[in-house]
């Protein structure tokens, strides 16, 4: 399968037994059955869905955003703020290209006029 479902299924089996999780327990902690997890870490399918991989993260202490993106997920919150809000597309589009420095600059910038608006 894709290279990008290998490279997750190697990350999330070098952390699972760096912390010491045998793929039945972790299989049974995040709900998954453990053939299913195997053939996730084997990149042979695609990763779970976005909940899914945002459990394994906490789990093995990842952050679960990276995560989420390494799975070629998008997490379950964004799609309703995407849909409310129609300048989010652009927003997104705007910052293409950035660094991550700059990034994360424009994200502290929206939490400070967000608390200056209440």
């Amino acid at each position: 399968m894709a290279g990008k479902h290998a490279a997750f299924g190697r990350l999330l089996r070098e952390k699972r037994v760096e912390k010491g999780f045998s793929l039945r327990k972790f299989a049974e902690l995040v709900g998954v059955s453990p053939t299913y997890l195997s053939q996730v870490e084997q990149g042979n399918v695609q990763p779970p869905t976005a909940d899914r991989v945002k459990r394994m993260a906490e789990l093995l202490g990842e952050n679960p955003d990276e995560w989420i993106a390494l799975a070629g997920r998008v997490p379950d919150d964004l799609p309703p703020i995407i849909q409310k809000h129609t300048e989010v597309p652009d927003l997104l589009r705007a910052v293409k290209g950035l660094t991550a420095k700059q990034i994360r600059k424009l994200r502290e910038d929206a939490e400070r006029m967000k608390k200056e608006g209440k």
